[in-house]
């Protein structure tokens, strides 16, 4: 029988090998010119960059490449409104580089695109040794895959640019929360995983229900809990012992939120402005209009990420185009309806979907669809809890289940080779104004 030690080296070396796997795929489907250059939109190495020279804005207008794409303009100065942790991972290689156009920006976030599949495969493997996923090692080992190849994350993976670097980024950080939030295990950790992830994608932070949930039923009765009888949950609680595991996972929480404040601060005036109102772009008016988050937005990123299908083009040069907006979370992964039926319902399945709730919904009121994009790559914020559960969910893995998988493939696939290539362009259909959803009669 196997040792505790030769288990935890065994799942360790099949996550290197993961990763491995995972950046070979991800290097040959890559843009050659992401492995020559830096890309077009290299916000998070002027920002490194920036900072080098002891600054908080860019010290002068944005380089002409970058279009003016997506920077803010505030008391005569530039700023790179995103937050802010992918440029901290960027800090020593433009400081070794000198200048932030001899940074290959986009290849740097590929080689930490294999991590996130890596870290979820950890994590799945961890609640199938806690006996809350009725799987294999095989079964933790596919759905890590599918995770990387049968997701956005296969096409957000192979941009490079701003807004795909930080869901690589973020789909890690999300990843190594959920292994080290399972059984409130490394509250210390979890909550160092979960601010990072605030600063990387802020919708991240709502993802906190899993860990307190977690905490609560490890410091609860088993059987108040499994009842779901709050009167009796509370009287079994030890509470000395849950205080200890939220005081250690808010603590780097609070550091992370408090730098973030003052962040903003010192750039903006406000601790809580992040920049986005001063933004020079085409949508500025709705953003003024009807603010960053609004009810107003929710039927259009509700079509895009439920109905948003390819146009069929009969006369067109390519037989079909896909809307910028994206196409439907189910049309890209419908493995995901696998979700609407599980066959077992344990913890923590109700922590999960809380979280994913938590974390989903207000994006469905942001201003944006996440427009351009091949999918919905919003969904990158929670996929990976997603993935945890089918996991948990009972499901068996038959013929239904591959073929939608290897449908999964085949589309995230043909995203990653195709978007943001000019040699593709004929299918996408972009509307620069952002009104046009589905194919015009």
């Amino acid at each position: 029988m196997a040792t505790g030690d030769s288990l935890t080296k065994r799942r360790l070396l099949i996550a290197a090998a993961l990763y491995l796997a995972c950046s070979v795929v991800f290097f040959l489907f890559a843009d050659p010119a992401l492995l020559s250059t830096h890309t077009p939109w290299n916000h998070f190495a002027l920002l490194a960059d920036a900072w080098r020279h002891g600054r908080l804005d860019l010290g002068g207008r944005p380089p002409a490449y970058t279009g003016n794409n997506d920077f803010s303009q505030f008391g005569g100065k530039w700023f790179v409104v995103f937050p802010p942790f992918p440029a901290l991972l960027l800090v020593p290689v433009v400081a070794l580089a000198k200048e932030p156009e001899r940074v290959r920006d986009g290849e740097f976030f590929l080689l930490l695109a294999g991590l996130a599949p890596a870290v979820l495969f950890l994590a799945l493997e961890k609640l199938r040794r806690c006996e809350r996923a009725p799987i294999s090692e095989r079964g933790s080992i596919l759905l890590s895959l599918l995770f990387a190849f049968g997701s956005v994350y296969f096409f957000s993976a192979e941009q490079g640019t701003v807004w795909f670097a930080a869901h690589v980024v973020g789909a890690l950080l999300a990843a190594l929360y959920l292994l080290f939030a399972l059984e409130a295990e490394r509250p210390w950790l979890a909550g160092l995983a979960l601010g990072l992830g605030f600063a990387t994608r802020t919708p991240l932070l709502f993802a906190a229900p899993l860990f307190l949930l977690e905490a609560v039923r490890v410091c609860s009765s088993p059987e108040a809990f499994a009842a779901a009888d709050v009167k009796e949950i509370w009287a079994s609680l030890e509470r000395a012992r849950f205080a200890r595991l939220l005081a250690a996972f808010a603590t780097p929480v609070a550091l992370i939120l408090l730098l973030t404040f003052w962040h903003n601060l010192r750039r903006f005036g406000d601790p809580f402005e992040v920049g986005y109102q001063y933004l020079g772009v085409t949508w500025q008016h709705r953003i003024q209009k009807w603010g960053l988050f609004s009810y107003h937005y929710l039927a259009k990123n509700l079509g895009v990420a439920g109905t948003s299908l390819p146009y069929r083009l009969p006369d067109g040069p390519v037989a079909f185009q896909i809307n910028a907006h994206g196409l439907a979370l189910w049309v890209t992964t419908p493995l995901y309806l696998w979700l609407l039926w599980p066959r077992r319902v344990l913890a923590p399945h109700l922590a999960l979907w809380l979280t994913v709730a938590c974390v989903a919904v207000p994006t469905f009121f942001y201003q944006n669809t996440g427009w351009l994009q091949f999918g919905y790559r919003f969904s990158n914020d929670y996929a990976v809890f997603l993935f945890a559960l089918l996991a948990i969910g009972g499901y068996r893995m038959g013929r239904l289940f591959l073929l939608a998988a290897a449908w999964a493939v085949a589309v995230n696939a043909f995203g990653a080779l195709t978007f943001g290539r000019p040699a593709y362009a004929a299918y996408y259909f972009q509307e620069n104004t952002q009104r046009v959803l589905y194919q015009p009669d």
